[in-house]
């Protein structure tokens, strides 16, 4: 999953990006509001974390300007205003939800999971196609009634990527993205090794090579 960071205190970015890349996530952090706006209008993002008080355009204003442009890319607003108007204000504005600092990451990551799936149209915490269950919290793979298997973080990306689209057929640059964030080397053939991997666990006919175009994960039963 690839998620956006719009933090303008060093500290609290720093400790988000690293907390959410122990996750697994991918993560692209700017400390500008005007950034924000513009990086959202050229990349794709399952996620935006979203302080209120930022430099070039503050974080109400980059929310509405998202919603205005018709962009459902759920935003959880990170902010240390919690008077009661604004949080109305940031509701009213189209935030799926508002978290007070200071707080917990294992909260944070908790309400990430949560907007995602409501993105999704997902009410269980568990994703799954019928055949194959990936349960975000542990990282663990189950198929059908086989023991769960843990996951190596990119294994636990690459899958949870498929999944949220079962029967769509994901390119190399697509799973990529999902895996690696801004700066970061992406390696040589790391995809055929993590779907390669991932059969071996759990199974040879789990992921399908669409040859020339892409993978896939069936819809399922």
């Amino acid at each position: 999953m690839r998620v956006l960071l719009v933090e303008d205190d060093p500290m609290i970015g720093d400790a988000i990006q690293s907390a959410l890349k122990d996750q697994t996530y991918a993560v692209d952090w700017v400390r500008n509001g005007q950034i924000a706006i513009n990086t959202v209008a050229c990349q794709y993002y399952d996620a935006v974390l979203l302080d209120l008080g930022l430099p070039g355009k503050d974080g109400l204003g980059v929310l509405q300007s998202l919603r205005r442009q018709g962009n459902a890319v759920p935003v959880l607003i990170i902010t240390a205003r919690d008077a009661l108007s604004d949080r109305v204000d940031g509701l009213d504005a189209g935030a799926d939800d508002y978290l007070l600092k200071p707080f917990e990451m294992a909260e944070l990551l908790a309400r990430i999971r949560a907007v995602i799936r409501r993105k999704n149209g997902v009410i269980s915490p568990l994703m799954s196609n019928g055949i194959i269950t990936l349960d975000p919290a542990t990282r663990e793979a189950q198929v059908r009634e086989t023991e769960p298997v843990r996951l190596s973080n990119r294994e636990f990306s690459l899958l949870q990527a498929l999944l949220t689209r079962p029967g769509a057929i994901l390119s190399r640059t697509e799973l990529e993205d999902r895996i690696y964030g801004w700066g970061e080397e992406v390696e040589s053939n790391v995809i055929e090794f993590l779907i390669h991997s991932l059969r071996k666990k759990l199974g040879n006919t789990i992921i399908k090579n669409v040859r020339g175009v892409g993978w896939m994960v069936s819809k399922g039963e």
